[in-house]
């Protein structure tokens, strides 16, 4: 007998139904499937005007964050290449300012 198919639901703040956890296993089986009804999803939202892509410099203010993001490094990683702990990195990125210098140092580190 098969077990049971464990599926978490996250529901938003009003209690409606928003996103489906599912095993990776299940995810693998219908990969195919699920990647054709959202390419024929966006086709659909794009048509109508309802999408609106996603740009990583509405949702990230720090230039520090967005440097390393975009050479997708981590902040562990970072700070190794700067001798700087991530916790340092970490910090550096909640900061709105950063000095000219510093975000020289860490352009240089990400090339």
């Amino acid at each position: 007998m098969n077990a049971p198919l464990n599926l978490q639901i996250i529901k938003s703040i009003s209690g409606k139904p928003e996103f489906v956890l599912i095993p990776v296993a299940v995810y693998n089986a219908l990969r195919d499937q699920i990647e054709d009804e959202l390419a024929g999803l966006e086709a659909v939202a794009d048509k109508s005007g309802d999408y609106a892509p996603f740009v990583l410099e509405d949702y990230v203010d720090s230039p520090i964050a967005l440097a390393r993001i975009k050479a997708k490094v981590t902040q562990k990683e970072l700070g190794k290449r700067l001798g700087v702990t991530q916790a340092y990195i970490s910090k550096v990125e909640r900061q709105i300012k950063v000095s000219p210098k510093l975000l020289m140092k860490v352009k240089a580190a990400l090339k």
